[in-house]
């Protein structure tokens, strides 16, 4: 059983005081705090949900950037590859015109040589033949074997000098 004292008494009166005093002193500065500490994450909930909202605006926008000059990459790239076609095109067009070139010269010069070759080749069997006339002319005058000695000795000349090359 409970006594009912004067301490008991004095206890309760010691209590209540002090949650008097503790209502008019601490409970509203405490809950100012709380108040003030609730708004202030309510605030940086705010301004994180902002925040995110710009960062997902800002990636779609990196995104599109990023599509964009990946098509324009494209485009550049397709456009260097058709341009090295073109001057691949161009400079075995330019090389197959020199090769030709090149060709016609010297097929030219072949022939050129061939007909100065014939011309020297000529002119030393007329002198050869001149030659030989004139030492037949000085041995015999007989003029059938002088045309058979003059034949014979071109005949001679064409098999060794010439070499089956027409005259």
């Amino acid at each position: 059983m409970v006594e009912l004292n004067g301490t008991l008494l004095a206890q309760i009166v010691n209590f209540l005081l002090l949650v008097a005093i503790l209502a008019k002193f601490a409970y509203k500065p405490l809950m100012q705090i709380l108040a003030e500490r609730q708004k202030k994450i309510a605030d940086a909930i705010d301004a994180a949900e902002c925040e995110r909202r710009e960062a997902e605006q800002l990636k779609l926008e990196y995104k599109q950037q990023l599509v964009e000059a990946r098509s324009k990459a494209q485009v550049i790239v397709e456009n260097a590859e058709k341009l090295a076609e073109e001057n691949k095109e161009e400079i075995l067009k330019s090389a197959r015109a020199e090769s030709a070139y090149i060709l016609q010269k010297a097929q030219e010069e072949v022939a050129r040589e061939r007909e100065l070759a014939l011309a020297q080749l000529r002119s030393e069997v007329v002198a050869l033949s001149m030659a030989a006339a004139t030492k037949i002319v000085t041995e015999k005058m007989d003029t059938e074997l002088n045309a058979r000695m003059v034949s014979d000795f071109i005949e001679k000349l064409d098999d060794q000098k010439i070499g089956g090359l027409p005259c």
